[in-house]
């Protein structure tokens, strides 16, 4: 008979496996970056595939958003089906043994600090690629009813919207539409245009951010070199890169802006005709910044004001964050906005 070498009276204690803590510690970590994956990975897959199957205006704008879209649903799937692979290969048994505590993740027995903080870090970054889809999501065409339609035709292709009008057009405009802005929502404002004899091309900017391309308008010119007379416009972000495009490229003759200003001074481009319409209660580009903003521009540039005009009548596109109050009706702000570009393209056709 094995006596017992305990004293008696006394409890007994029971030893414990000194790497048991560790291997705890382990699985913990490992686990947490299991469910913080699963989430990241979830979230690549469900939040692109809710924006190509929710807003029109991605597959109707330029391939880039959708190729970047299905591209991280793509990332997101395999992240997915990796870590459905480990999960199950962790949870293998042999026989009635149990598995080592710390061998939640296959081939490693300890996770270090620096393990699970570059883990964590990788997941907070697609999370953060998330949230920038979610940001560059753009505002759909919401038509206003109003009947800027061109009396001619209308093409459209992967990177621009055209709008000829029914006779040959001798001037043409290259237009750059505001950050995440579907183009088909400058088509009605700039239907006036096309129906007064001017050739309308309206760019489709990648991923929606005109700045990403300022030289886009260079593609559109080549395909029409029957035009004789060119200008550039845009709306806010995209007056910026019209304004770079018209700063650098001398066969531009005019510059149509639209609640915007220059990043870059112009004054010395004493040859380039400049009309900035601009709305009063715009809460964006402001009629402070529009002020500030006149010396960048050469000194003969004329301004226009539609009093009580907004950053949104400058497109079909509904409200827009952070705007101000409006004080007349999109229409008939719409309708000063169209009679003023299109006496802008009358008088660039005109001698100086």
């Amino acid at each position: 008979m094995v006596k017992d070498a305990t004293h008696p009276g006394q409890p007994r204690t029971q030893s414990t496996d000194p790497g048991q803590s560790g291997s705890q510690s382990a699985g913990w970590g490992w686990a947490l970056l299991r469910w913080t994956g699963a989430l990241a990975a979830g979230a690549l897959i469900v939040v692109p595939l809710w924006m190509l199957l929710s807003n029109i205006a991605i597959l109707g704008g330029h391939p880039a958003l959708p190729v970047l879209l299905m591209g991280t649903a793509a990332a997101g799937l395999l992240w997915a089906f990796i870590l459905i692979r480990r999960t199950a290969g962790t949870g293998v048994r042999t026989g009635n043994k149990r598995p080592d505590p710390a061998h939640h993740e296959p081939g490693r027995r300890i996770l270090s600090p620096w393990q699970l903080v570059r883990g964590l870090a990788g997941r907070l970054i697609a999370l953060g690629l998330v949230a920038g889809l979610l940001w560059l999501n753009p505002f759909p065409q919401q038509p206003s009813g109003a009947d800027g339609q061109t009396s001619g035709t209308s093409t459209e292709d992967a990177t621009s919207i055209t709008l000829a009008p029914e006779g040959k057009a001798s001037a043409g405009i290259v237009f750059y539409p505001g950050a995440r802005v579907a183009s088909q929502a400058y088509q009605d404002i700039l239907g006036p245009l096309a129906n007064a004899g001017n050739l309308v091309v309206i760019l489709k900017a990648p991923l929606g951010i005109p700045l990403l391309d300022a030289n886009q308008a260079r593609a559109a010119m080549d395909r029409h070199p029957e035009i004789t007379s060119w200008a550039v416009g845009g709306h806010s972000l995209g007056g910026v890169s019209a304004s770079t495009f018209a700063k650098s490229n001398l066969d531009v003759a005019g510059l149509l802006l639209f609640a915007s200003f220059p990043a870059d001074s112009m004054a010395d481009s004493s040859d380039l005709k400049v009309l900035s319409i601009s709305g009063s209660n715009d809460g964006l580009t402001t009629p402070d910044k529009v002020a500030a903003s006149k010396p960048l521009l050469p000194p003969s540039a004329e301004f226009a004001t539609v009093d009580g005009g907004v950053h949104a009548f400058f497109g079909d596109y509904g409200v827009q964050p952070g705007d101000g109050e409006p004080g007349i009706s999109r229409e008939l702000a719409q309708q000063q906005i169209a009679a003023e570009s299109v006496r802008f393209m009358d008088r660039l056709q005109s001698p100086a």
